[in-house]
C-alpha cells in the first residue's frame, strides 16, 4: 500500500483526473471531501454502512454509493480514501493494500487540495466549523470566491464544502482528533483554543499542544490566536508577526460593550486601541463573539474593509447542530447544538440563559467511552446553567464501550456538584419523553451531543406542532401535556404514556377535538378515573383526553333526575342524591369510577347496574356531533355499552326515588362496608375478570389455589379473588402475565375460559 508521500497528491487531486473511491463516505467530513472531489472532475465512489441525505445528494451530483464495504466495490479505483474512523481491517483497505493501490488518510486529500492555493486552517477543540463558516462568508460576501471545507451543513453556503476554481483563498477547519493537524502547510492559521480533549488519542495536555506547535511552524504566513485563552496565548505570543484577539485588554483586535440579545450579539471592536466600529452578529452566545472577532482580525488582515466584514456578520447564519433553532413558538423554543465538551456545554447554555426564557431544559448524550473516562470530573458543573437536564446513554462512535461507564457516570457528576435537576434515562428512544413531560410555557429545551441526539428532539418538535394545536382547541381554561405517565391516571397505577393528554373542560372544546383528530387521523382515546383499565407499559399513541372540570364535573339535581358530566366520581352523585333525599342510588358509592367509565361498561355492585337507574345519555358521535338518546333507545349489555365503542359519553341523567336520610344513610354505609371488608385497599383496578356461569370468578380464582400468587410486583389479592394488586412499581406486563396463568390455570383444571373484564389498551414497551 503506497503512503501519501511517495505521491504528489495536489497535482493528482487538482490538475489531473481519476477514479477515486472513498471508504467512510456518509461521514460529514468524507462527504465534504467527496463534494470537492467531485467539482474537480473526478470519478468518484464511495461506501458506508448506510445512506443518508448526504450521501443522496452526493449521488445526484455524480457519486457512485455503495451500501457496505466490499473490495470489488473499489476495484477500479486509483486512489483510496479513509478516515480514521476506518477499522484497519477493512476490506477495502486490506484489497488495497494486497494489489499495492495507494491509500490516503482524509486530512492528507484535504492539505493537498489546499496547498494549491492560498490556505486557512482553523484549529482548535471548540467553534471550529461555526469559524470556518463564518470565514468563508465574510470571503465570499468581499468577492474573493473562497473554496470551503467544514465539518457540517451549512446553509448560508449552501454546502460543506466547494471548491471555487475563481478565487485563490481556501477556508477548511482543520480536525486535532486524530493528530493530522501535521498535514498542513497552511498560509494563515487561526487558533480558537487549546485544552484537554481526545484522550483517546493524545496521552495528555502537552502532547495535543505538540500538535498545534507543529501546526504554528508550518503556518508560513500570519498566525491569528486567541489571547483570551490561556493554553494558546502561551504557544502563539512569541510567534513573530502573530495577531491576537478576543476580549482581553492586551489583544491586538478586542471586543467590548457586548450587548447579548435574544439571537444576536451587538459588540464594538477596537484595533490596537483604534475603534474600528460597531459589529452585529446574526447568531447568539459570547463564545460566538469571540471567535467573530478572530474572523474579524482575519479579513481585515487580508483587506477587506470593516464596513464590509460588519454587513457580513449581520446575514450570517449558524451551521446545521450549532444552535440551531428545531421549533420556535411563543411558548417554546427547541434548540440543538453539537456540544458535547464540558467547555462547550458551558459556553451553550450560557448563550441558552441569555435568551432569558423561563426555564433551560437539557437533554445531553455523552460522546464516546474515552472522552467520559477522561473528562467525566469537568462535566459536574458544566449544568449549572441548566434548570432540568436528562442524560442518555454513551454514544460510541465506534469505540467498545469501558466498564462501568454510561450515561449514570455523568449524571452522577452533575448530582454530586449539587444539581438537584439531573436524571438518567438509558433508553435512548425515550428522552424524548422525559423532557416533553416537564414542559411548560416559557421553556427552552437543548439538545447536545455529537451523536444522534437531534433525532430525540425532532420527535418532540413534531408533536409539539401537534400539541399547540390541542392547546388551542381547549383554550386557556384546558390543560395539554405530552407523554403524561397513565401510571398516575389509572386505579391500577401502572402504565406507560399517553402521546398527548388533554383535559377540555367543555362539550364544545371536546367536539372540536374529536373532529381535529378525525382530520389528522390521530387516534383518540377517552379515560376517566382510569378503573377497571390497564394500559401496557409502552403507553397510548394519540390523543387521550380526560374531561374533567367544567361542565364535566357538574352535578345538578331536579326533582327525582340527576344530571351528571362525565367527568363527575359515581360516588359523588350518589351523595348527591343522599342530599336531595333520593334512594336507590347507594350502590354508586362501592365504584370507584367517575360516570363516563360507569356508563361505558354498565357498572354495578350490590346487585345494581349503572343503566337501570339511566334515563337519557347525550353524547358526540364520531364526527363530534351531538346526540341525546333515552334509556329505551339504548342497546345494553353486562358489562357492556356498545354505543360507547364509537361515540363518547358526555353526561348522564339518573333517575332515583324519594327516600327517607335514614335509610338511604344506612345503604351507604351497607355499601361502604361491603367494599372495606370484600375489597382489598392495595392499588387495583377493580374485578378483573368478568363472572362465568355458575361461578363468580373471585371464587374460582379462591378454588385453584392462585390467592395471594403473584409476578414480580402484581399480586393476586388475598382479600378477593377477583383483584389483582401492585404492591409497588409493577409493569402491565407483569400484571398481563398474571393473567395470562390464571386464564391457563382455569382452562386446564375447569375447562372454563375467563374474559377479562378489566379494559386492556396501548402498547408494550
Amino acid at each position: 500500500m503506497k503512503h501519501a508521500s511517495e505521491l504528489d497528491l495536489p497535482k493528482l487531486l487538482t490538475r489531473e483526473h481519476h477514479k477515486i473511491h472513498l471508504i467512510g463516505v456518509a461521514g460529514s467530513g468524507m462527504s465534504g471531501i467527496a463534494a470537492l472531489l467531485l467539482e474537480l472532475g473526478h470519478e468518484v465512489s464511495g461506501s458506508d454502512k448506510t445512506s443518508t441525505v448526504e450521501t443522496d445528494r452526493l449521488r445526484r451530483l455524480g457519486l457512485r454509493f455503495h451500501q457496505n464495504h466490499h473490495a470489488d466495490d473499489a476495484s477500479d479505483a486509483d486512489l483510496i480514501v479513509f478516515s480514521s474512523a476506518i477499522a484497519i481491517d477493512n476490506p477495502i483497505l486490506l484489497s488495497a493494500r494486497d494489489f499495492g493501490k495507494p491509500a490516503v488518510r482524509r486530512a492528507e486529500v484535504l492539505a493537498a487540495i489546499m496547498r494549491t492555493k492560498r490556505a486557512i486552517l482553523i484549529a482548535g477543540m471548540h467553534g471550529k466549523t461555526t469559524t470556518s463558516a463564518m470565514t468563508a462568508h465574510v470571503l465570499r460576501e468581499a468577492g474573493l470566491h473562497p473554496s470551503h471545507y467544514v465539518g457540517a451543513e451549512i446553509p448560508i453556503l449552501g454546502s460543506n464544502a466547494h471548491w471555487d476554481p475563481l478565487g485563490e483563498y481556501f477556508v477548511a477547519e482543520g480536525d486535532e482528533s486524530d493528530g493530522t493537524l501535521r498535514c498542513f502547510q497552511p498560509r494563515h492559521s487561526l487558533i480558537l483554543n487549546i485544552e484537554e480533549e481526545h484522550l483517546d488519542f493524545y496521552v495528555d495536555l502537552a502532547a495535543i499542544e505538540k500538535a498545534f506547535a507543529q501546526l504554528i511552524e508550518q503556518t508560513t504566513g500570519t498566525l491569528f490566536y486567541s489571547a483570551d485563552d490561556a493554553n494558546t496565548a502561551r504557544l502563539c505570543a512569541q510567534r513573530k508577526g502573530a495577531i491576537s484577539y478576543g476580549f482581553s485588554e492586551n489583544a491586538d483586535y478586542r471586543g467590548t460593550d457586548i450587548e447579548l440579545r435574544d439571537f444576536a450579539s451587538v459588540f464594538c471592536v477596537y484595533l490596537r486601541g483604534q475603534q474600528l466600529g460597531e459589529a452585529v452578529l446574526n447568531v447568539p452566545g459570547r463564545h460566538n463573539v469571540q471567535n467573530a472577532i478572530g474572523v474579524i482580525a482575519l479579513a481585515n488582515e487580508l483587506g477587506i474593509s470593516f464596513e464590509k466584514i460588519a454587513a457580513s456578520l449581520r446575514k450570517f447564519e449558524h451551521a446545521r447542530r450549532r444552535f440551531e433553532i428545531k421549533y420556535a413558538s411563543d411558548r417554546f423554543l427547541l434548540v440543538d447544538d453539537y456540544a458535547h465538551h464540558p467547555s462547550e456545554i458551558r459556553a451553550t447554555l450560557k448563550t441558552a440563559r441569555s435568551t432569558r426564557r423561563k426555564r433551560v431544559l437539557a437533554m445531553f448524550q455523552p460522546h464516546r467511552f474515552s472522552r467520559t473516562k477522561a473528562l467525566c470530573h469537568k462535566f459536574g458543573d458544566a449544568f449549572d446553567d441548566a434548570d432540568r437536564v436528562v442524560v442518555t446513554d454513551v454514544y460510541p462512535a465506534s469505540e467498545t464501550p469501558i466498564p462501568g461507564i454510561s450515561g449514570q457516570t455523568i449524571a452522577d457528576e452533575i448530582a454530586r456538584h449539587g444539581h438537584r435537576g439531573v436524571s438518567y434515562q438509558p433508553r435512548f428512544e425515550w428522552v424524548h419523553r422525559d423532557i416533553g413531560n416537564m414542559l411548560d410555557a416559557g421553556d427552552l429545551i437543548l439538545s447536545m451531543g455529537a451523536g444522534n441526539i437531534h433525532e430525540q428532539l425532532s420527535i418532540l418538535a413534531a408533536d409539539l406542532v401537534i400539541a399547540e394545536k390541542l392547546k388551542a382547541i381547549v383554550g386557556e381554561e384546558g390543560d395539554v401535556r405530552l407523554y403524561e405517565p397513565l401510571s398516575k391516571h389509572t386505579t391500577l397505577r401502572v402504565g406507560g404514556p399517553a402521546q398527548f393528554w388533554v383535559e377540555p373542560r367543555n362539550e364544545n372544546a371536546f367536539a372540536e377535538l374529536i373532529r381535529f383528530c378525525r382530520s389528522e387521523n390521530l387516534p383518540l382515546f377517552v379515560i376517566g378515573r382510569g378503573s377497571n383499565l390497564l394500559v401496557r407499559d409502552g403507553g397510548i399513541r394519540g390523543v387521550v383526553v380526560h374531561p374533567r372540570g367544567g361542565d364535566f364535573d357538574k352535578i345538578e339535581v331536579d326533582s327525582n333526575e340527576i344530571t351528571a358530566g362525565v367527568g363527575a366520581k359515581l360516588k359523588e352523585v350518589a351523595y348527591a342524591g343522599k342530599a336531595a333525599g333520593i334512594g336507590g342510588l347507594e350502590w354508586m358509592e362501592g365504584i370507584p369510577g367517575a360516570v363516563g367509565g360507569g356508563l361505558r361498561m354498565n357498572a354495578g355492585a350490590m346487585g345494581a347496574q349503572t343503566f337501570e337507574n339511566v334515563v337519557r345519555v347525550s353524547y358526540l358521535d364520531a364526527e363530534g356531533n351531538p346526540h341525546t338518546k333515552t334509556r329505551d333507545e339504548l342497546e345494553v349489555h353486562y358489562r357492556s355499552f356498545p354505543l360507547l365503542e364509537n361515540n363518547f359519553a358526555v353526561s348522564a341523567v339518573f333517575r332515583g326515588q324519594p327516600a327517607p336520610a335514614e335509610q338511604i344513610a344506612r345503604k351507604l354505609h351497607a355499601s361502604q362496608e361491603k367494599r372495606r371488608t370484600s375489597q382489598p385497599i392495595a392499588k387495583s383496578a377493580g374485578c378483573i375478570f368478568k363472572n362465568p356461569q355458575n361461578c363468580p370468578a373471585g371464587q374460582l380464582v379462591e378454588e385453584l389455589g392462585l390467592k395471594n400468587s403473584g409476578i414480580g410486583k402484581a399480586r393476586v389479592s388475598e382479600v378477593h379473588g377477583n383483584f389483582i394488586v401492585n404492591d409497588g412499581g409493577a409493569t402491565a406486563a407483569e400484571m398481563l402475565e398474571l393473567i395470562e396463568k390464571i386464564k391457563t390455570v382455569a382452562r386446564a383444571q375447569r375447562g372454563i375460559e375467563l374474559e377479562t373484564e378489566v379494559q386492556v389498551v396501548g402498547e408494550p414497551a
